[in-house]
């Protein structure tokens, strides 16, 4: 119980109602938490809770809530490599993201382009293997994107990129 309530306490969570049920170490908690603290929860959750728990939602009420800003846009963890959204040989554009930065920014790269084999010491730095791109919903890349972003989605695949329009007023590069 204490990873689940953790995780929904950093969602902005409020319980309103605990019951537990006889001897089965069954609990029921009732919370009432806002849109944003819902994306990407069913599976953060289940990991949590060791795939144990049973995730229901309905719609209380609109209502001021909680400011989005106060929420954190990315829950991720560290992790010691990046993750790829993308695998090999797969097409791609400029301003798409491609991976998940364990550091805070955007990091601008050219996946196309093939990596120097200077100064090698030995065949292990030749055969890198990755890990296998991670295959996200449509909820876990609206629950990733950051205000700068978008979800672009075609009957193939479900793509995220920077926005373009916010590009050229800013001036910023893409990741």
């Amino acid at each position: 119980m204490g990873p689940v309530v953790e995780l929904l306490g950093k969602r902005r969570a409020q319980m309103f109602d605990m019951q537990g049920v006889g001897c089965l170490l069954v609990a029921f908690f009732k919370y009432k938490i806002p849109n944003r603290g819902l994306l990407g929860l069913r599976n953060a959750i289940l990991t949590a809770s060791c795939g144990t728990a049973i995730l229901n939602t309905i719609f209380d009420s609109c209502g001021p809530g909680i400011r989005v800003h106060w929420l954190p846009l990315r829950w991720n963890d560290s992790e010691e490599r990046g993750q790829l959204f993308i695998g090999p040989s797969v097409k791609v554009y400029k301003g798409q993201i491609v991976g998940i930065r364990q550091r805070p920014g955007d990091l601008s790269l050219n996946v196309c382009k093939k990596k120097a084999a200077t100064n090698i010491r030995s065949n292990k730095e030749q055969t890198v293997i990755l890990d296998t791109p991670l295959d996200d919903s449509l909820d876990d890349c609206i629950e990733y994107i950051q205000e700068d972003e978008l979800v672009e989605v075609t009957p193939a695949s479900i793509r995220m990129c920077k926005n373009p329009k916010q590009r050229n007023q800013t001036g910023s590069q893409f990741s």
